[in-house]
């Protein structure tokens, strides 16, 4: 391996030396520092080594390793570890998937996991062969679960299950949660799933997500951002059905308690209407016989009112025809002297009275001539008077 002395301001290599350990002494060496620390020795990775120097004429100088210390890694992971999840909660995404919640009929599950894992096909094999019955619709979305390209095949995954879900709401989702998952890979090589960008992508996902990547040592800070955690593929497995019975339960136990309850109301209702038969024909009488005697109280009152409007009636008929007499009379004795008035008006109006006086009226054609300038020489008028009847020839 080559050994490399950074900058600690700029990162900046300042001193490289080669390095080499005996493969027999590799043997032992490395399962206690990948059983220690959970991961495989890589690049990037802070060590503390036991060395001796050595120097080949034809290779040159070089460190031998004789051994690792693993706890100076551990402290150097973890403070990166301390550093990713003080920064997620900074942003603020850190429990946000905490927040959702597993739909009540959590069955269309998309699966992140290597195609070929054991995991996965544990985890197919438990939701098919449910003791209840449940029907499981599974997708995978193939993703490298070891290895450096673990984060970005995670990501990329996540990124294709987004794009089928995106264009409709919750409610329409074609998934009802994410299952990430491994099983069969090494147990030391667990570094992809601590990575800053990958955690804010699972934090920031809008459906639930379930992590089972089966290792037992401290929690990935992919499990600690997930919406659930489990140890293995087969336990996430269990997760989802033991979820479908709960809701089952609870279905069943209300549509006891929807029985029980009807029940009991039909039983008072029924209860209920006995004691209403029984007590009908007695209320029914009574306000029958309340009834009938309001309707006599009524009827005695309607015709005392009737009687008294037939007495206040005709004594108002008497009254009138006593008056009728002499408001006639006296209607008489005013027509008759506007007709006398009138009478002597028309006979002043006479034009036989003026022709008595002296008087004459001309006519032409049937109609009086009151202007001279409306005659013509050769007209012939008539001229009336109180004996009599005059032609004449106008000159």
């Amino acid at each position: 391996m080559e050994l490399i002395q950074k900058d600690e301001q700029n990162a900046t290599p300042i001193a490289k030396a080669s390095a080499k350990c005996w493969a027999s002494k590799w043997m032992l060496v490395r399962p206690y520092f990948e059983r220690t620390t959970g991961q495989q020795p890589q690049a990037g990775m802070k060590v503390l080594l036991k060395v001796y120097p050595q120097f080949h004429e034809a290779y040159g100088f070089s460190w031998i390793v004789t051994d690792i210390d693993p706890t100076y890694t551990l402290g150097d992971m973890a403070r990166k570890r301390q550093e990713i999840i003080r920064q997620l909660k900074e942003e603020g995404v850190f429990d946000l998937q905490k927040e959702l919640q597993l739909p009540l009929f959590c069955q269309r599950i998309a699966v992140i996991s290597s195609e070929t894992a054991a995991g996965y096909g544990d985890f197919c094999n438990q939701l098919a062969d449910n003791p209840y019955g449940f029907q499981f619709q599974t997708q995978l979305f193939p993703a490298i679960m070891q290895g450096e390209g673990v984060e970005q095949s995670i990501i990329k995954a996540l990124e294709r299950i987004y794009s089928l879900t995106s264009h409709t709401s919750s409610l329409t989702s074609d998934f009802d949660c994410v299952v990430i998952i491994r099983g069969g890979g090494a147990t030391s090589d667990m570094s992809g799933f601590d990575t800053l960008a990958l955690a804010e992508n699972v934090a920031n996902f809008p459906l639930p997500i379930i992590t089972g990547i089966g290792h037992d040592r401290d929690e990935s800070i992919l499990d600690m951002v997930s919406h659930i955690r489990v140890k293995t593929p087969t336990a996430a497995a269990s997760l989802l059905i033991n979820h479908l019975k709960m809701v089952l339960d609870t279905i069943n136990d209300a549509q006891d308690s929807i029985v029980r309850l009807t029940r009991q109301k039909l039983a008072t209702l029924n209860a209920h209407l006995s004691t209403v038969q029984e007590i009908l024909p007695k209320l029914f009488s009574m306000v029958k016989t309340r009834h009938e005697a309001r309707l006599e109280t009524l009827f005695s009152q309607m015709l005392s009112t009737m009687q008294q409007k037939m007495i206040t009636q005709q004594n108002r008929i008497e009254v009138i025809e006593s008056r009728i007499p002499m408001i006639l009379s006296k209607s008489l004795m005013e027509k008759r002297h506007l007709l006398e008035m009138v009478e002597e008006k028309t006979k002043s109006l006479d034009p036989t009275l003026l022709l008595a006086r002296g008087y004459s009226i001309t006519l032409k054609d049937g109609r009086t001539v009151r202007d001279a300038q409306a005659l013509q020489k050769g007209d012939e008028i008539e001229t009336r008077l109180a004996n009599g009847l005059i032609r004449s020839t106008v000159q």
